[in-house]
């Protein structure tokens, strides 16, 4: 990929939305609907792509993958025409006789920049809102899940327009290039290095973006919580993808009179979904390569293993592990973890927690187990987060009403559901006039009474 093949892409894209064809609702309900079929006709071979990439167990990959576009995909479909309507709005007296209308146009051109964690759904949700909001897009998917890049690349174009939606593959060479164009809009997931890339490039044209970029999402566990369920379901969310999650639980903030108990219940969740050797579980995913294995093996000397540890750098396993007594300067607590290591720090209460958590970046996703709602209440309204997740983890990403998005360093902006079509669609404000009357009160020349009555309708 060089300038002039990015140049020839967004020129193609251009003159597929300049012909008016992605406007209609019917085209984009079209498209939504054949992307719906692909993944339902070609579902194997995305499983397998999948597994390649990330040794994803094939219910891992249509639960997270491949099912949760195609709900987006119903969701959208069902709401279309009514976030398309234009809406009315009040006009004011100052301004009668007149009206005013809300209309949203597709912005035109969009690119959307995908990772490698889950190289399927961050490339096709995305989609899913700009089709909807009526957009021509190329996306480019992570270079790092090569088979899932081919898959999409090969299929694609199969069952879209394919002058309107353009697969781009490669690495950071293309994606330098594609954001040297102009876009309507550039929706990126990946990491706050190539974040601040991607937003230097993007104000260079004046290009809007939506930045999804993770960050260390804390769990935190009162002690008046179940622990048995809250670690169940902090392991599943955790351990979900081998840790390769944006918004899995990076570290556990727990009272400290039920640490021990919460370890104790920990090994016991994950002994039950993986055995005793989840080296050995056809349900747990594999480290996506061998650089991510080396980092994720040197963040195990920073605390005792309570849990795991093991490596095994060919197979690119790493276990489910535990970590306690960890201190929170070390790079296991100030790095994201992006694995599956889950570090456990005791706290006195939860304002010691709700301080620890807001010491630090706002994550992309909070996650608290308690059964008193009062506890509840004060670390949503204390802290700052994308998400949230009250006694539960990660499960707020599947619900396509919940805008998906970061605040602060996490992100910024938002989509899914009626969020994906919003942040891929212009909001045009219209006032309509009659020619008839046409109020003289605010024209040229005025006389001694004209500013009492212009302060009477203002």
């Amino acid at each position: 990929m060089d300038t002039q093949s990015a140049a020839r892409i967004v020129a193609d894209l251009k003159e597929a939305f300049a012909s008016g064809r992605t406007r209609p609702l019917s085209w984009r309900r079209t498209q939504l609907s054949a992307l719906s079929r692909m993944l339902e006709e070609r579902e194997g071979d995305f499983v397998e792509a999948l597994r390649r990439d990330l040794g994803k167990p094939p219910f891992e990959a249509y639960a997270s993958e491949i099912g949760l576009v195609r709900m987006e995909i119903r969701h959208v479909l069902r709401h279309l025409k009514s976030w398309a309507r234009p809406r009315r709005t009040p006009s004011i007296l100052a301004q009668w006789p007149s009206s005013g209308r809300i209309l949203r146009e597709p912005l035109g051109v969009v690119l959307v920049i995908a990772p490698w964690n889950y190289p399927l759904e961050l490339v096709l949700s995305p989609l899913v809102g700009a089709i909807a909001a009526g957009n021509a897009v190329a996306v480019k998917p992570s270079e790092i899940a090569a088979a899932t890049s081919r898959t999409l690349a090969e299929l694609l174009p199969r069952y879209l327009d394919a002058e309107c939606f353009k697969v781009v593959e490669g690495g950071v060479e293309a994606a330098t290039a594609l954001l040297a164009e102009q876009w309507g809009h550039v929706l990126f997931t990946g990491g706050a290095s190539a974040a601040r890339a991607v937003m230097a490039a993007a104000a260079r044209t004046l290009t809007p973006v939506t930045l999804e970029l993770g960050g260390k999402s804390p769990c935190l566990v009162d002690r008046d919580a179940d622990l048995a369920v809250a670690a169940r379901r902090i392991a599943w969310g955790k351990l979900w993808n081998a840790g390769q999650t944006c918004i899995a639980p990076d570290y556990v903030l727990v009272h400290r009179e039920v640490e021990g108990a919460l370890v104790a219940e920990l090994r016991k969740a994950v002994v039950a979904m993986y055995g005793e050797d989840p080296r050995t579980s056809p349900n747990y995913a594999r480290i996506v390569n061998a650089r991510h294995v080396a980092r994720l093996a040197a963040l195990l000397g920073d605390g005792e293993v309570a849990l795991g540890g093991e490596v095994d750098e060919e197979e690119r396993y790493v276990a489910p592990t535990i970590l306690r007594r960890v201190k929170p300067g070390s790079p296991v607590m100030t790095e994201e973890i992006f694995g599956p290591i889950l570090p456990l720090l005791p706290v006195a209460d939860m304002d010691e927690a709700i301080d620890f958590v807001n010491a630090r970046e706002k994550p992309l996703a909070l996650y608290v187990f308690s059964r008193d709602r009062r506890t509840i209440d004060s670390v949503l309204a204390r802290t700052s987060s994308g998400g949230a997740c009250v006694n539960d983890t990660i499960s707020h990403i599947a619900v396509p009403d919940l805008p998906f998005g970061g605040v602060g360093a996490s992100g910024m902006g938002a989509y899914r559901g009626r969020a994906g079509f919003e942040t891929f669609s212009h909001v045009k404000s219209v006032l309509e006039k009659p020619f008839w009357p046409d109020i003289g009160l605010r024209y040229p020349p005025w006389g001694a009474g004209s500013l009492r009555w212009l302060k009477r309708l203002l």
